[in-house]
């Protein structure tokens, strides 16, 4: 049903205690502070009794509502700021009462009851809000089955007189109390929800880290890899070098002792010649036996030592890589940790503490999971000739 209230001419007096009022409310029962007022770590005041509800259901474990007992310890968080109010042994009863704030409400309630203008503005709502069929009625009870606040007469003569109803207090009370209830109710899921969040921000960061910290694991295998493919092409190479060197040595042996022999031949043969322009015979047969045999010396000199058919050859210093490529292209992550009895032995763990040594030289700030000591091929022959 429709209610006329009549507060209009009231809400200019009663401006300057209503924004005083609305500074006295609790954000948990939104009534005036009942003392004791409690102000908590982040300045943000609360009636003890709503700290306490709100401490109750963010800690069911402790003990319900209604125990004469004081729960000590715990945590809640300010329904204002959401700011983390930690407890001691004392709970709510160990938070500092706001005096001045209890002050100000005696000064505001003595004021109040100064006069009538004077009074609370909930006061005067209360006190105006009129029946609109029985005009000079006010609403003092509440139907319980419309569900709707009226006035004696309409439960006597009028719309609700087949209607069980009941004070209008108790059922306001009763209202606000269910309110106060639910909005502590939300508090504490809100609390959950924040710590869910909070644990999944952690979760969120140790991921990261771990991911880090990994990356920087498998970029020291692969280096690993890369100084193990560098060692092994330079001795390689050295064995190619080593084997070119011989070869070249040998050859160059054979061309430098041809080179004699053909210098030796040229110096005879032109002594020869000389000799044979000599027009005495008495002297070139002086000297003719000997150069003859010199040329039957020189010719009788083997010059057999050649390289043999293919000596320049160096195809057997080719190398068959696919198989190690192949291999390497089906590196994976490991499903499972190796146990103690797996891997290569000593060298393994020699490579995993070096692993260790080097992240720890790149400062990081702390330990995760290894991917674990990979499995090494068997050597094979590095050529095929």
């Amino acid at each position: 049903m429709n209610f006329a209230v009549g507060l209009k001419p009231l809400l200019a007096e009663a401006r300057s205690m209503e924004s005083l009022e609305k500074q006295l409310i609790c954000p948990i029962c939104l009534e005036m502070f009942t003392k004791p007022v409690v102000i908590l770590p982040c300045q943000h005041n609360l009636c003890r009794k709503c700290a306490n509800d709100v401490f109750q259901a963010s800690n069911p474990l402790w003990q319900s509502r209604g125990s004469s007992a004081v729960p000590s310890g715990g945590r809640f968080r300010c329904p204002s700021c959401r700011h983390e109010v930690v407890l001691d042994r004392h709970g709510v009863y160990g938070l500092q009462r706001n005096l001045l704030v209890e002050n100000i409400i005696d000064i505001y309630k003595q004021e109040s009851a100064s006069g009538p203008s004077r009074r609370p503005l909930h006061a005067k709502a209360e006190q105006h809000l009129m029946c609109e069929e029985h005009e000079d009625e006010r609403i003092n009870i509440y139907c319980l089955r419309c569900e709707a606040p009226t006035c004696s007469l309409c439960k006597v003569f009028g719309a609700h007189k087949d209607c069980e109803v009941a004070p209008l207090p108790a059922v306001y009370q009763r209202q606000k109390s269910e309110l106060s209830d639910g909005i502590a109710m939300l508090v504490a899921g809100n609390d959950r929800i924040q710590a869910i969040i909070t644990q999944m921000e952690e979760i969120c960061r140790t991921i990261e880290e771990n991911g880090r910290r990994q990356k920087q694991h498998l970029g020291l295998r692969f280096d690993s890899l890369y100084s193990i493919l560098e060692e092994r092409k330079k001795e390689l190479l050295q064995s190619i070098a080593r084997e070119q060197e011989e070869k070249v040595q040998r050859v160059r042996g054979l061309i430098r002792q041809y080179g004699d022999h053909l210098e030796a031949s040229s110096k005879l043969v032109e002594t020869a010649i000389q000799a044979m322009e000599e027009p005495q015979m008495a002297v070139y047969l002086q000297h003719s036996k000997e150069l003859l045999k010199k040329i039957t010396d020189m010719s009788k000199v083997s010059m057999s030592s050649r390289p043999e058919p293919g000596y320049e050859n160096m195809d057997h210093f080719s190398i068959n890589v696919d198989y190690v490529a192949e291999m390497l292209r089906t590196i994976e992550f490991q499903t499972e940790p190796l146990g103690e009895d797996e891997g290569d032995g000593p060298m393994e763990g020699s490579e995993a503490a070096a692993d260790e040594d080097r992240l720890d030289s790149l400062e990081a700030p702390e330990a995760a999971e290894d991917v674990g000591p990979r499995q090494k091929p068997a050597s094979s022959p590095h050529g095929q000739h």
